[in-house]
């Protein structure tokens, strides 16, 4: 698949809100996501590019208003110090498009990795028969 290189690329591609968060690190309102109450069996994958970013059974209900995972598929995505807002956060980065899906915060004692992976719903698609086709592990 060909990646978009421009934001006019883009903007044919994604939706406005999709935009507004992969492309341009905005933050979609809390409890508002199609998936934030998804409990299907899965695959999370990027809403840019399609990369497999989650598995379902790694996502977890931290009550922030977003979707949140304890951990990404390996590989899949990379993280940057962002310090926008005013605070020090990590950025949660797809690692084939760029795309920013959110933050991720160590603040999860309750995972088996202490981390909350707290991303967009609009940043993810999901698909259900994908997790029969590739390696979680």
């Amino acid at each position: 698949m060909t990646m978009p290189k421009n934001d006019n690329e883009w903007k044919k591609k994604l939706t406005p809100e999709q935009f507004k968060v992969l492309r341009k690190k905005g933050t979609e309102a809390p409890f508002t996501g199609k998936l934030l109450y998804n409990k299907k069996s899965g695959v999370y994958t990027c809403a840019g590019c399609g990369l497999p970013i989650f598995a379902s059974d790694k996502k977890f209900d931290s009550g922030t208003g977003w979707p949140s995972f304890w951990e990404p598929i390996k590989g899949a995505v990379e993280v940057k110090e962002d310090k926008s807002l005013f605070m020090k956060r990590t950025e949660v980065i797809c690692k084939k498009c760029g795309g920013h899906l959110g933050h991720v915060f160590n603040d999860a004692p309750q995972t088996p990795t202490g981390m909350r992976y707290c991303i967009n719903s609009c940043s993810l698609d999901f698909d259900k028969e994908k997790s029969k086709k590739i390696s979680l592990k």
